[in-house]
């Protein structure tokens, strides 16, 4: 397979993109395709350069501000666009990108379009719990949408969790104000209603359960997705922190402290954003893979390790298939 990975998207780009596609290449044959300006990614890679790391050269950059319209116009040799254009060509599987989401989104909507059936694209967000994680949708790219859109997304979780993440006959929650049914606001109840037909749907769930392990997918619209994201997040970090700061700084009284090490570094790693890779965006012709903006190495590389499961489980087909088989 081959995977075109934005290298000038990011806050820490092009170096911790390149050191990412670095760290993916020992560890996948896939070739990985580093796009963006050849000056500025050579200066990161090594001598000799993996086998299956190679350089496709594009010559504008989409700055993390702009406007994501704009830049598709006017843009025409991004690394963004260069990275679309290949999956669209079949040159590529999968588009990576840690650069401005609302672009990275744009761009593959507009070059890709929907899926017959698929009114609205969703970006899929892994979120740690008691028991492991859960997939959010939508967690940033469709926040205005009508009730019948959160049952594609339904279906398209579903898919996302069965291919990538090898769950079976997973559940789907609508996350709501309350558990019971009738609660919620005229678009929550018109949502339940239209998801209440379909055997995995277990109905509602509050914010403080989906941490409980209680869930495989949580649908809503992307508003309320990406403030939950959001939060979740900030309270993740918050924690980290208060548990960092609680640590003596005098190294005699860091000693006791020391078995809490092997600990707490698995709450970390489960906290740590690097370790889910990236947020697929769904429901489009193709594979396009969003990384947080601040995306470190680790992060790169877990993206492109998630690129590849996607791609392998065909997860594209799986949703046609599924949203096919909806009588809709």
């Amino acid at each position: 397979m081959r995977f075109a990975l934005d290298a000038m998207g990011g806050d820490h780009a092009p170096e911790q993109i390149v050191l990412g596609a670095i760290e993916a290449s020992s560890q996948i044959s896939d070739t990985i395709l580093l796009v963006g300006q050849p000056e500025a990614i050579g200066k990161f890679l090594p001598s000799p350069t993996p086998r299956n790391i190679e350089i496709i050269a594009a010559s504008d950059v989409v700055d993390m501000d702009e406007k994501p319209t704009d830049a598709y116009r006017k843009k025409k040799d991004s690394s963004m666009m260069v990275c679309a254009k290949m999956v669209q060509e079949g040159r590529a599987d999968a588009f990576i990108s840690a650069g401005n989401t609302g672009a990275a989104s744009t761009f593959s909507l507009m070059t890709w379009r929907q899926m017959n059936g698929i009114h609205r694209p969703a970006i899929a967000s892994q979120i740690p719990s008691v028991t492991g994680d859960f997939v959010l949708l939508d967690a940033g790219a469709s926040p205005d949408v009508d009730p019948v859109h959160l049952v594609e997304f339904a279906i398209m979780g579903r898919a996302y969790a069965e291919t990538a993440l090898g769950r079976k006959n997973p559940c789907v929650h609508l996350l709501n104000i309350g558990e019971e049914e009738g609660k919620g606001n005229a678009f929550a109840k018109d949502a339940y209603d239209r998801l209440k037909p379909f055997p995995w749907f277990k109905g509602n769930i509050e914010g403080k359960a989906v941490f409980q392990g209680e869930c495989d997918v949580v649908v809503c619209d992307a508003f309320v997705g990406n403030v939950f994201l959001k939060t979740s997040e900030g309270v993740a970090e918050l924690i980290v922190k208060l548990i960092r700061d609680a640590i003596p700084k005098n190294p005699v009284e860091q000693v006791l402290y020391m078995p809490l090490r092997k600990i707490m570094q698995p709450l970390r790693e489960k906290l740590d954003y690097a370790s889910y890779g990236g947020s697929p965006l769904l429901g489009l012709n193709g594979i396009c893979i969003i990384c947080h903006g601040r995306s470190n190495a680790k992060a790169i590389k877990n993206a492109l390790l998630q690129a590849k499961r996607i791609a392998e489980g065909n997860l594209i087909e799986v949703i046609k298939t599924e949203i096919e088989a909806w009588p809709h």
